[in-house]
């Protein structure tokens, strides 16, 4: 029984054995059929059916100027599709109303006839497309029109409407400190302050389901986000919009009149260091100027001679020589350590004093002064050039800052001359913003203040952070030699290289600096190009702004800097000292206008310019607290009213008695092309106020 119990047993077990490899291989057999056979069958029909969360990109903040202009703001964008097989979409509603939208499309986009639209759409239906291209690049006013078109205003259930929004990146101003401003895109490095600020402008994106239908398209699901983007931050910059101009412009004209390869321009207020202006021209191929790279912060290149004031500084704080003491220039040539320097005088200076050597930029007078005094202790003369902050980075928020150089006895190229090449701006590397910041200091009576972009980043109203003026070092030297140095900048314009910056109603202050330029491993060979600088401040007696221009490689005939780019820094001084209120002495109260005198007559404009006008000329304004940007005005015996000037989206604005700059910035940004005839203000204009825009209509302005 035992035997019959376990043969069956042993039969029952094969039988389960049998039956579960059985199950396997018909398992094993169903998945590679579903693999291979079926395959693509069930792979597209997942692919029809997939569901995701796609990312909505946030509306990017605004780039500011001081004045609040707009610099970089995000337009939105869109692609119009169309369901037509939308569930709510019946014959009825499309048939009845398909000829009145064909009708409308076409007059909205006038590229096809209400007969080629109805075609289309028609025959769209008829195929069942459910994801339909209407138009792509739909501007916002476009899209609030097509929204209101039959069928459209069903919205996307009952009338297939489905409209995505992208947001492009604008600049009103278009090539205005462009590579300042910079940009932010996909797969490419940020640059400028849309990278450096990218954290607060980006926003947080939102979220859209989206679904996959046939042909690979992905198709929103609802009409609303399901998580809504928030809007980036707004950035306020330091940049003046007028400053900007009159740099970029200065610059352009020099670097056309000497076919220089690129230049750049920087100012900076004295006080605070906020930069106001920053621009940089290169010219391309085909010998026109662009703002291809940023010079002012990452060209890191020896600055030759206006280094030489940093040099003296160190001497004088050292407490080695005063302003009239006596150097040997000798005749134009002297050797030092087996190398010959020239002066570019012809027979030389001979003997002459400390501030004559500095305003003359005599090589020999200053490596003398130098070699008198550091020869046995050259590291102490490297060290007084680093106590001054001098062969550091900036930390500035902008990327790309260039790295300077200033040797010191430890490194391997250091040689018997390095600290006299040194003393005269070789073998040293510095940008433009890092020398400017030094020729800050000294302005600023020896406080160095950091470089700053953005003034405040704000949501809509609400401050989120402000940026405060940051003191770098409280003091780079004494007092007392911060203002030997500024008499050495003043002597160097009045007397020395650049006497053609004399200035009847204001004084500048000064160096001029004309460096060869090393050709990488070539070094300063016989194809010999020319950098030359101006840096300096103005008004001398109490200084505002400090600025800084550098030109590379003018056209050989002529590459002194005082003729190069002494002129960049006169015009940008001119027309600054010019229209800067706070650069002027407080009028003396016999100056104030009072209601014995006559009040000018005022232009109509920007408000807050205006009342800045009034208020230093103690002109009485009557205003009623007016909110508006831009203002009418008009002039009365005793004071000047204020009234409403309202910009209609558009619509032609009427920009009669403003500014042409206030014109011409209110025109083209509704998107007119501006021409301008005579000088003054706006006496008539050739489309009338409140006519429909069409984008690139030409407008033409009379001045008188």
């Amino acid at each position: 029984m035992a035997n019959i119990s376990n043969k069956q047993m042993m039969n029952r077990s094969y039988v389960v054995y049998f039956a579960i490899a059985l199950v396997g291989v018909s398992i094993i057999a169903k998945v590679l059929y579903i693999q291979f056979v079926e395959g693509s069958y069930w792979r597209e029909k997942a692919e029809n059916l997939t569901t995701v969360y796609r990312n909505i990109d946030a509306v990017r903040g605004n780039i500011y100027s001081d004045d609040e202009s707009m610099l970089a703001t995000s337009v939105p964008i869109y692609e119009v599709r169309m369901d037509l097989n939308a569930d709510g979409l019946t014959d009825k509603a499309f048939n009845e109303n398909i000829d009145s939208l064909s009708i409308k499309l076409s007059n909205l986009f006038a590229d096809q006839s209400p007969v080629d639209w109805k075609r289309q759409l028609v025959a769209a239906r008829q195929k069942g497309e459910r994801y339909h291209l209407i138009r792509r690049r739909v501007k916002f006013h476009q899209m609030k029109v097509l929204r209101d078109f039959p069928i459209f205003n069903r919205g996307k259930f009952k009338g297939g409407l489905i409209i995505l929004q992208q947001n492009r990146r604008e600049r009103p101003f278009r090539m205005l400190a462009a590579r300042t401003i910079g940009y932010d895109r996909e797969g490419v490095a940020p640059v400028g302050l849309e990278g450096a600020y990218r954290g607060e402008l980006a926003g947080v994106s939102g979220k859209r389901l989206m679904q996959k239908i046939s042909g690979g398209l992905w198709m929103p699901i609802n009409d609303e986000n399901e998580i809504e983007p928030m809007d980036g931050y707004d950035i306020h910059t330091t940049i003046n919009l007028n400053i900007q101009d009159v740099a970029e412009n200065a610059l352009l004209d020099q670097l056309k009149i000497h076919d220089a390869h690129h230049g750049c321009v920087i100012l900076m207020e004295v006080e605070t260091g906020e930069i106001k202006a920053i621009a940089n021209l290169s010219k391309d191929g085909d010998g026109d100027y662009y703002e291809y790279y940023n010079y002012a912060i990452g060209e890191s290149a020896e600055p030759g001679s206006t280094f030489k004031l940093p040099s003296l500084v160190v001497a004088l704080e050292d407490g080695y020589i005063k302003l009239n003491d006596s150097i040997d220039a000798g005749n134009g040539t002297a050797d030092f350590h087996g190398e010959t320097m020239r002066d570019s005088k012809d027979g030389g200076h001979g003997k002459i004093s400390v501030e004559e050597a500095f305003a003359l930029s005599s090589n020999i007078g200053v490596m003398r002064i130098i070699e008198k005094y550091y020869a046995n202790e050259p590291a102490k003369f490297i060290n007084g050039l680093r106590r001054m902050n001098l062969g550091e980075s900036i930390g500035i928020e902008i990327a790309g800052e260039g790295a300077p150089l200033i040797k010191d006895p430890t490194d391997k190229s250091w040689s018997l001359i390095s600290y006299l090449w040194t003393s005269i701006g070789y073998e040293v590397k510095m940008t433009p913003l890092q020398i400017l910041t030094f020729y800050n200091a000294i302005a600023n009576d020896g406080k160095m203040m950091k470089p700053i972009f953005v003034r405040k980043v704000t949501d809509k109203s609400s401050v989120i952070s402000e940026i405060d003026p940051q003191v770098i070092n409280s003091r780079v030297c004494s007092e007392k030699t911060a203002k030997q140095a500024q008499k050495l900048m003043e002597a160097a314009v009045q007397e020395g290289t650049a006497t053609n910056l004399k200035n009847p109603n204001y004084a500048i202050a000064g160096k001029t600096g004309t460096a060869r330029v090393a050709k990488s491993s070539a070094g300063y060979g016989t194809k010999i190009t020319y950098q030359a600088s101006f840096a300096g401040y103005f008004p001398a007696d109490n200084p505002k702004y400090s600025c800084i221009v550098v030109v590379n490689a003018p056209n050989r005939s002529v590459y002194y800097a005082s003729h190069v780019a002494g002129p960049i820094f006169a015009e940008i001084a001119d027309k600054v000292y010019a229209t800067s209120i706070n650069i002027h002495d407080e009028l003396e109260s016999s100056d104030k206008f009072t209601s014995l005198t006559k009040i000018p007559v005022s232009k109509s404009g920007m408000q807050k310019d205006l009342n800045n006008v009034f208020e230093e000329l103690h002109v009485k304004v009557e205003s009623s607290n007016l909110d508006n940007k831009w203002v009418i005005t008009q002039t009365g015996k005793e004071k000047v009213e204020m009234g409403r000037r309202n910009i209609v989206e558009n619509m032609v604005p009427n920009v009669k008695g403003m500014s042409a700059q206030d014109a011409v910035y209110i025109l083209e940004n509704a998107g007119l092309k501006v021409q301008l005839r005579g000088s003054g203000m706006i006496k008539s204009q050739s489309l009338i106020p409140g006519a429909n825009i069409q984008r690139g209509q030409e407008i033409t302005l009379e001045l008188s």
